[in-house]
């Protein structure tokens, strides 16, 4: 089955995704870096407008809609960064939008959402399914269920940061260190730049690619997965898609803290005036905490910077 849903997005989807939304997402910076003495390259998507790389595959799904669907609108489920990046898209495109959010939502993602035009549902992320609530709405509206990560043209919309980085660099980097949720801006980037080692970072006990990896299938996040800072990654269950084709680049898999992320945080804007979420910094709490060895070549992405400004200054100014 894997082998199916894989072969529902390639390298070239991700080539013409890159074709189809240029112009309507930002070319981020890659910018040098220095972790335990040894030159890294970040990938600033939390540069990116809505502050996530989420436009990227938002803009490439909703482009792909006909007439009669973008009259009936759009339905997506996230935390935040998805919910801004198909506000923003439905918006160019003059598309209704709703957005089905968890009620503890960062308010900087919520408030970001609802100023790009969105009408927002939310939800209780323990006790509701998400999807369901989606589903339904979309069969009452008719409207186009747009997923944050099941979706090929998510993945290949996500995957032209990978593009983009091996064109700034002038070649496929050694590795990539890649934030993950469901999955689907590391599967893209995996498709993107197949010469690159894959490594996806999760928070602690959210680690449900980790450990479907590791067990050759998907497992979901169990029922008393801690509290985690990461929303934006904080995801029960990845999809087949997504898993497909991690496994088959025998992607690699760590996890880590959520002090390990406030350290990142803090190293992101004390060395380059970055403001990075805590699910965009795992990659960097990754090589900072010594969990994956830095070496030259490596790309770490830094996927969104929707972070609750309070939050932000509450982290930077811990002594560590």
């Amino acid at each position: 089955m894997l082998d199916v849903e894989t072969k529902l997005v390639d390298r070239q989807d991700v080539i013409a995704a890159a074709e189809r939304i240029a112009g309507l997402v930002e070319r981020t910076p890659l910018i040098a870096s220095e972790v335990a003495g040894v030159s890294v390259w970040l990938k600033c998507e939390c540069l990116q407008t809505g502050n996530s790389v989420k436009l990227r595959g938002a803009t490439n799904r909703l482009l792909q809609l006909s007439r009669d669907e973008r009259e009936r609108g759009v339905v997506a489920f996230s935390s935040g960064n998805h919910a801004r990046g198909v506000a923003i898209a439905a918006r160019r495109l003059g598309i209704p939008a709703v957005i089905v959010m968890p009620a503890d939502a960062p308010q900087v993602k919520v408030e970001g959402t609802r100023k790009e035009g969105a009408e927002i549902v939310f939800y209780d992320r323990r006790t509701e399914s998400r999807e369901a609530i989606a589903a339904r709405i979309a069969g009452e509206s008719g409207a186009t269920v747009v997923p944050s990560f099941d979706d090929p043209a998510i993945v290949a919309g996500q995957g032209t940061t990978g593009l983009e980085i091996a064109e700034q660099l002038g070649r496929s980097p050694t590795r990539i260190v890649i934030p993950c949720g469901g999955g689907g801006l590391a599967s893209g980037i995996a498709l993107a730049v197949p010469e690159a080692e894959i490594v996806v970072v999760e928070p602690d006990g959210w680690d449900d690619m980790g450990r479907s990896l590791e067990q050759g299938e998907i497992v979901p996040v169990a029922a008393d997965a801690p509290d985690t800072i990461c929303d934006a990654i904080q995801t029960p269950r990845v999809a087949p898609i997504t898993f497909g084709i991690l496994q088959g680049r025998h992607a690699r898999a760590l996890s880590v803290s959520d002090t390990e992320v406030a350290e990142a945080i803090r190293f992101a804007w004390a060395k380059h005036g970055l403001v990075v979420e805590p699910g965009a910094a795992v990659g960097l709490a990754a090589l900072l905490a010594g969990k994956l060895a830095p070496r030259e070549d490596t790309v770490v992405v830094l996927s969104g910077g929707n972070i609750d400004p309070a939050l932000h200054a509450r982290i930077i100014g811990e002594r560590v």
